[in-house]
């Protein structure tokens, strides 16, 4: 009896220190993660929110790797403190690429260009004739520009807590106004906020909408000549935020 005693209080004392030291565990990281500054907070903060998301090659853990050079893109540098949000943006275009190309009504000329800016990731919906997003000379959808927009609203809204998002309407130049009181401004600025309608339709959050805008035909895409289809596109500029307002 007393021999079970004895070793019913041995193995008490190893629990009790377990405690100890996971209690103390705890305290060390409560300690550093309030020493960090604000971007390592909300990149940890992010990573608990998207468990399932890959961690870059170039970073350690939740954390970038202080080694990791500048990602470069053709404008600017991202600094290492954004690699997980360059993750972000990576996972995102790769799964929305995959989608659209999984579609058999997709034309081989992809209705969607993807490139990475500075401060987030600029997505071009274009408007061809070969596959229309939207009716013509009109700011309605079609059937494929609804299935379009609202695959990359599922898409944008994984990551909700990451990005500001800016919508901009663009058109090619020479076409005939519509009528007197109805031109490329006011076609442009339409296509832009039905685009938002849809995102928000499908998941985006209203607070993640920064600007809605037309822009005519004032913006034609580089290296393409002005007249160009090409120029007819819905502009979706995802920003990163370390912060969403009304977060």
């Amino acid at each position: 009896m007393s021999k079970h005693s004895n070793s019913s209080h041995g193995g008490a004392w190893k629990v009790a220190y377990a405690d100890f030291v996971t209690a103390m565990m705890a305290l060390f990281l409560v300690l550093w993660l309030t020493s960090q500054d604000e971007r390592i907070k909300e990149a940890v903060e992010r990573s608990f929110k998207n468990p399932f998301m890959s961690i870059t090659k170039d970073s350690t853990g939740v954390i970038p790797n202080k080694d990791t050079q500048a990602v470069k893109s053709e404008k600017g540098n991202f600094d290492s403190a954004s690699a997980i949000e360059l993750n972000m943006l990576r996972k995102m275009a790769s799964d929305l690429m995959s989608t659209l190309s999984s579609n058999p009504e997709t034309p081989e000329e992809n209705p969607v260009n993807i490139e990475m800016v500075p401060d987030g990731m600029r997505i071009n919906v274009f408007d061809r004739a070969r596959k229309a997003i939207f009716d013509i000379d009109s700011a309605k959808f079609t059937k494929y520009g609804e299935w379009v927009f609202s695959t990359l609203a599922w898409e944008i809204s994984r990551f909700a807590e990451s990005f500001n998002i800016e919508l901009e309407g663009h058109t090619e130049s020479g076409r005939n106004p519509l009528r007197e009181d109805y031109g490329k401004w006011e076609l442009t600025a339409d296509r832009a906020n039905v685009a938002r309608r849809k995102l928000l339709e499908h998941g985006v959050r209203e607070v993640q909408v920064r600007k809605v805008a037309g822009f005519g035909d004032t913006m034609p895409m580089l290296g393409i000549d002005k007249t160009s289809e090409s120029n007819r596109r819905v502009t979706v500029l995802l920003k990163m935020s370390t912060k969403i307002v009304g977060k």
